[in-house]
Order: C-alpha cells, then structure tokens, then sequence
C-alpha cells in the first residue's frame, strides 16, 4: 500500500466492511461525540475532491482501526501526485535552457518564464487550508444544531462573528474547492442571520440577509441551499402577510431537485400559506406532497438544526394548516396533528427540542380546543406558553398570542371571568415578550 492515495485506501478499507459512506460517517460521529460528519463529506474524501487533515485521519484511523500512520503515508502519497513528487509548491525554481537554446532568445525566455513561476507563487499564496474549512463547517453545524433550543442572543454575537469571518476569507484567496466550501458557509451563516432577524420580527433585515444568502448559494452551486433560502424567503412572505407570494416562493423552491427534508418542508410552507388565503384545496393538496416526500426520503440531511425539517416540525405546521382550513374535522385533525408534534419534540434530543415550535404547537391545541369551546383545554394548552421565559418567545409566537387573545374577546365568550382571566394573562406576556432585551448583547467591532 506504499503508493495508495488517502481516496483508494478509505474506499477499500469502506467496502471491504460493507459499509455506505454514510455508514462511514455515523461511526465518525459517535466515535467524534458529535453529527457534524455526513456520508458526501466522506465521499470526497474518497474522490480526494479534499483530503482530511490530521484531526479527521484521527478519527477515521479508530473508525477503521488502523495505524493513524497508515493515513497519514496515503495522504504523503495524494499530495505527491498533486503537487508533484519533486516540486515544492511554495518554492517554484525557474527552468534552466537547454544546451541547445540560442543565447539570442534566452533572455526573452527567461522573463517569460519567471512570470510563469510568479503566477504560480501568486496561486500557492492562499489563506485558507483544509483544516479551516472543516472548522468552519463544524461550527456552523453547531450553531444551527442549537439555535433551535438555546435562547437566540446566546448564538447572535457568534453567528456573525463566524459570517463576517468568513466573507474577509472570501475576499482572500483559496483553491476553488475551497472557495465553494466557503461560498456554502457563507450562505448557511446569513441564512442562520435571516432567522435571527425572523425571530426578532426585523422582517427587512432578514429579507436583506435571504439574499445574500441566495447569491452566495448560486455561488457555491448547492441545489440544497437554494431551496432552503428559498423556504426563508416564503417564511419572510408569510409573517408580512404577503401569503400568495409565500405560496409562490415555496413552489419555486420545490423546483431544485434535491434529496433529504426540504421537500417536506416546501410543501408545507406551500400549504400554510394557501389555507390563509382561502384555498383549501390546495392546502390539503400541499400537505398530500408534503406527506409524499417524507415517505421517500433517503439518508439524512447534509446539516442539521434549522437546515432539516423533522417530523414534529411537519406536524406542528399541518396542525395550522388544518386551523386555517376550518371546519370541525379538520380542526380535530390539526390537534391530533399538534399533539403528535408535541410529542415528537418532548422525545428528541436536547438540541433538538426546538422551543419556538413547542411554543407554536401548544398555542395551536389552543385555538382548537378554543374552536370546540374547550375553555379548560384551552387554558391549560395556553399555560405552556405563558409560564415560559417571555425572552425565549419570537416574533411569530407573539403574533400568534394577539392573535388568540382578540379570539378569546369574540362575543361568543360573553365576558366569562376564565375568558377574561386568560385574556388578561395573555396581554401581560405579550407586552412583557415585546420589550428589548435588558441586557443587549454587544456586536463584536
């Protein structure tokens, strides 16, 4: 194996224990203690569209259990063929003339050929390298692992730390793998800003990092990405009450072809979005694809967090779609609906127990239950919410409480004191939730 490349020798050492790269993967992972690895980044290892540095060799060397040293002599071999065996990248040496070359021509020639050997320092000059990449990919992996459970202002300052880190390595110069890698981060890191802004309900701020996010996503040529922006853009439309362009957004993001979540996702954007505006059927046609495409999904999302759509986000979102739809049949399915996303969450992951869709689907068994005339259901949904933290609470889950307090003022509840004692509840959490953090946190300078 002396002159196996680091591509060969993990190719062979996967197939000969029948594994799948995401297989590979996974096994990296629980040996690592995170989910940062997915089986296409092991799949350009294998392909050496990048070769992985000293720290991942660690890894795959237990994965495998083999002698790290193995790796290290196939990545020695990689280099080699890439660079040159006897070429040192940071030393480009002049070539000499021959014997025979005219001595008329040989001044032309060599200034000819030492701005060949210029440019090639100019390439070598770089200032980014595989370890930074990996890095970078990690800590956005965590950052959008946790932004859906940690308090928002905990992620903010470092979310665009990372994001403005990232655009000055842009500027810089890479090789350009390494610039698409950079470019997908990029996008993930204004996507992650685009919710912060969402969250906060600065909805033109949020649309101005969308877009960025888009372009850097074109720029990296990552279908997965531009569908997911996409899903930010129809999330944008939907909170400025600009539903039939939320519809719209959501279609022309079910237009990348891409694996993993994000179908599921679009579709149900697609459906919220169309039973507002009053099309019913097409909501319910929505949430059908949206079943489809969880049922053929393969294999597991390339990021994690906010950039997957699981199961209890699909049901917390057909729940409103089926409150918006109306009707006693659909409101009874959207509570069965909340209530399995509910469930859903309560079971996964510390970080994946996102806060903001519990929040969403409590205040949904509220409004159902609220539609049966289910006071006591509906108070005991609504506390949920109203015991929680106010600091914790979006923009969106403060809408959503106005919203379910003008309902409990209806006519309909005739001024009963369990009526007004929640109405009175729901105003206090409203005003505490909408005032300014007491402690900002400070932009990094």
């Amino acid at each position: 194996m002396g002159d196996t490349g680091i591509g060969t020798l993990l190719l062979r050492l996967r197939t000969a224990r029948g594994w799948s790269q995401q297989r590979v993967a996974d096994e990296y992972n629980a040996m690592e203690g995170r989910s940062a690895k997915t089986g296409k980044e092991i799949g350009r290892y294998e392909r050496e569209a990048r070769i992985p540095v000293p720290y991942a060799r660690k890894h795959l060397a237990c994965v495998f259990n083999v002698d790290v040293a193995q790796l290290d002599q196939a990545v020695a071999v990689s280099k080699g063929r890439r660079d040159g065996v006897a070429a040192d990248e940071d030393e480009i040496r002049l070539p000499a003339l021959s014997p025979g070359a005219s001595r008329t021509c040989g001044a032309p020639l060599s200034e000819d050929a030492a701005r060949s050997a210029e440019f090639a320092r100019f390439i070598a000059q770089r200032n980014v390298d595989e370890l930074v990449v990996e890095q970078l990919e990690a800590d956005v992996g965590r950052l959008a692992r946790t932004y859906v459970s940690h308090p928002l202002m905990e992620q903010y300052v470092e979310i665009k730390r990372l994001r403005d880190g990232v655009f000055e390595l842009l500027r810089g110069r890479q090789r350009p793998r390494q610039t698409a890698d950079l470019y997908l981060s990029a996008s993930r890191l204004c996507g992650l800003s685009a919710h912060v802004c969402l969250d906060l309900g600065d909805y033109d701020s949020a649309a101005t990092h969308a877009r960025t996010a888009r372009a850097c996503a074109e720029a990296a040529g990552h279908e997965g990405m531009l569908a997911w922006v996409r899903a930010v853009e129809s999330l944008i439309s939907y909170w400025t009450g600009q539903y039939e362009r939320a519809a719209q957004l959501a279609q022309v993001g079910r237009q990348h072809r891409e694996g993993g979540s994000i179908g599921a996702r679009l579709a149900s954007l697609e459906a919220r979005a169309l039973a507002i505006v009053g099309d019913s059927a097409g909501a319910l046609a929505a949430l059908s694809d949206a079943e489809r495409s969880r049922e053929t999904i393969s294999g597991r999302d390339e990021a994690l967090g906010v950039f997957d759509f699981p199961a209890a986000k699909q049901f917390a979102y057909a729940g409103t779609t089926l409150l918006a739809v109306g009707g006693q049949e659909q409101v009874q399915r959207a509570i069965v609906s909340a209530e399995t996303a509910v469930r859903l969450y309560r079971s996964a992951d510390g970080d994946d127990q996102s806060v903001g869709d519990l929040f969403a689907a409590h205040l949904d068994l509220a409004s159902g239950y609220l539609l049966l005339g289910d006071l006591d259901g509906t108070e005991k949904m609504l506390g949920f919410v109203l015991q929680s933290s106010p600091e914790r609470m979006s923009a969106s889950i403060v809408r959503r409480l106005t919203v379910l307090g003008r309902k409990l003022g209806g006519p309909q509840y005739g001024g009963a004191a369990q009526t007004v004692h929640l109405r009175d509840r729901l105003q206090h959490t409203v005003v505490r939730a909408s005032l300014p953090p007491a402690h900002p946190p400070e932009l990094p300078t």
